[in-house]
């Protein structure tokens, strides 16, 4: 049973949502400010596999939360907002969010969000042991494990996925469209700014330069392209 962590001021909001998730088959557990969630994460991390997290929360917001959590935690985030505007989104995303929805969130609809991005945080090996190498980048598909250096990197599951995407189409350009499809499961109504801002993230962890990638390469109109350097 996924046992998850609703942040929300809105303790009507929180009671409606957290019994719905209850129903859909979730253990809820409800924290009214960012505070309390970072607090609840440090006493009981072992016990939570998501976080649902309101971007407008008294105190420090959902942004900075997110932020705080991915300074040194993988644990699926997805932001809850009544924002629409791209700006916000792209600084959630950026800030560390596996995903977001927009509320009043449906409760099957975010429910099946929800088992989708678990599902990406338990990838299942590849059957036989392959080493993708890229300079001093070294992917592991059945250890699941990227090293820098020799040097583990700590990468959420949405990061790996789409890593190990990377890796096994090595030289190919992948459209964000192909993206959104193979590592978030989405079909075409996806949001694309996900994949930006996932790559961004990811360019963070691999590149020495992120303002120069030479590993992670943009081609313009097109998508991505990994590639040896």
């Amino acid at each position: 049973m996924p046992r998850l962590l609703l942040v929300e001021d809105d303790a009507v909001l929180a009671e409606t949502l957290s019994r719905a998730l209850r129903g859909l088959g979730h253990e809820v557990e409800v924290a009214p400010t960012g505070e309390q969630a970072l607090d609840t994460l440090a006493e009981r991390r072992a016990s939570l596999d998501l976080v649902l997290l309101d971007v407008m929360l008294p105190g420090i917001d959902g942004f900075e939360v997110c932020r705080r959590i991915r300074a040194g935690d993988t644990i699926p985030v997805v932001l809850l907002t009544a924002r629409g505007d791209p700006v916000d989104m792209v600084v959630g995303l950026e800030g560390g969010a596996d995903d977001y929805v927009v509320k009043p969130a449906e409760p099957r609809v975010l429910d099946a969000r929800i088992k989708t991005i678990l599902r990406r945080a338990t990838p299942v090996p590849a059957p036989t042991s392959t080493v993708h190498v890229f300079g001093d980048l070294a992917i592991d598909s059945e250890a699941m494990l990227v090293t820098k250096g020799g040097t583990e990197l700590h990468l959420t599951s949405t990061e790996l996925r789409l890593l190990l995407e990377f890796a096994e189409h090595a030289g190919q350009v992948l459209s964000r469209q192909t993206l959104l499809k193979r590592v978030w499961d989405y079909g075409f109504a996806g949001d694309s700014r996900l994949v930006d801002a996932a790559v961004a993230r990811l360019r963070s962890k691999i590149e020495p330069d992120t303002g120069n990638p030479t590993l992670l390469r943009t081609v313009r109109g097109l998508g991505y392209r990994l590639v040896k350097p």
